[in-house]
């Protein structure tokens, strides 16, 4: 039966799976967990809903439930894969739960992104998935009071009430510092990115502790960079290696910060990695495939995704706020070829096991 046919009605559904039309409504709906249907049954009506091509009425389910049914989800850029993977899992956990998405790209513009925030709550969204610009969480602290709750990934805040899925920024900026302390390196650079933002300020202070450790002075680490993306990238290594030719090695805090670099490392004749040293925070599927594959600490992009997804459904079927307001998710480290080997003529240090062991490997917490 095609997909497309208005006439299967709900009773065919609940009828085909063998349950009321009430438990039918309620598995569709997102309500199985609140309403103690089992997970079997749920997924009985999915799947005959599914097979007969049942497609609910959303206008009268809103009308009568006064629920839209939608969900809004705000990223700063589609077009970047780690924003569009988290957008994919988050439509993904809407759409079992029942529910459509709304996708809105903010361009890394806050003012753009409190417009697409109040256009949401315009629009009736039951909650609001959020990768922030990451400076002010104002407009996004207001809608979650107003009654549409707000789950803050990746960027979060560090004040406020919002529940925020990221990364452990300290632990893998941390491990990725270690690595080159490993291979000799003392003179390292830092391409960070938008500062003031949780992620960047958490690497960056973690980089700065971690040389520290082994008597790096806080002044003598080479800091520029004023976004997560490729421009920033190649302007701030340009300036970097510019201002500090003795740089044996750069510290990018994102893909397209790191993909600036190389570009930037190019044009001032220091090759990677036989001149030069790179690492950065994230990865890109098939990041193994470049010319020189950079050595990376990758984000587990699917369980952020899922995560999100997860607290939002929580919030939505039991009315209350989440259990926890902060939910970390481990990194994983991958040393590949543009690290490159020990530092010539330096005495590569042993590494220190750190308490963030584990974490930096990807094991669970």
């Amino acid at each position: 039966m095609s997909a497309s046919n208005l006439t299967v009605t709900l009773g065919d559904v609940a009828a085909a799976a063998g349950v009321s039309v009430s438990t039918a409504s309620r598995a569709l709906n997102g309500n199985a967990k609140a309403c103690r249907i089992s997970a079997t049954t749920a997924d009985r009506v999915r799947e005959h809903a599914r097979r007969l091509g049942f497609r609910p009425n959303l206008l009268a389910r809103s009308l009568q439930s006064r629920r839209s049914g939608l969900l809004g989800v705000v990223v700063p850029d589609v077009a970047n894969p780690f924003f569009a993977a988290i957008a994919k899992e988050v439509t993904r956990g809407a759409e079992e739960a029942g529910r459509s998405v709304l996708l809105a790209d903010s361009g890394e513009c806050n003012e753009r992104e409190v417009t697409l925030v109040a256009e949401l709550q315009a629009r009736r969204v039951e909650g609001l998935v959020v990768c922030p610009v990451g400076v002010d969480s104002t407009h996004l602290e207001a809608a979650n009071a107003a009654g549409t709750p707000v789950v803050v990934v990746d960027r979060g805040f560090r004040d406020g009430s919002l529940p925020t899925v990221t990364s452990d920024h300290r632990g893998g900026a941390e491990r990725l510092i270690e690595h080159l302390l490993e291979l000799g390196h003392r003179t390292i650079g830092i391409v960070q990115g938008r500062p003031g933002t949780l992620p960047n300020d958490d690497r960056l202070r973690a980089a700065r502790d971690a040389l520290a450790a082994v008597g790096v002075s806080i002044d003598d680490v080479p800091v520029a960079g004023n976004g997560f993306t490729e421009r920033s990238g190649y302007e701030s290594a340009a300036r970097l290696l510019a201002d500090r030719p003795d740089v044996t090695a750069l510290f990018a805090f994102s893909t397209p910060n790191a993909f600036g670099a190389l570009r930037a490392a190019a044009e001032a004749g220091r090759s990677v990695p036989n001149d030069l040293a790179l690492v950065c925070f994230d990865d890109v599927p098939h990041g193994e495939f470049l010319r020189v594959p950079l050595t990376a600490v990758a984000q587990d992009v699917r369980r952020l995704g899922q995560t999100a997804a997860e607290v939002m459904a929580e919030r939505l079927e039991t009315g209350r706020p989440p259990r926890r307001r902060r939910y970390t998710v481990p990194v994983r480290f991958i040393a590949r070829a543009s690290s490159g080997g020990p530092l010539p003529g330096a005495e590569p240090r042993s590494r220190r096991r750190s308490s963030r062991e584990s974490l930096a490997a990807g094991a669970p917490r």
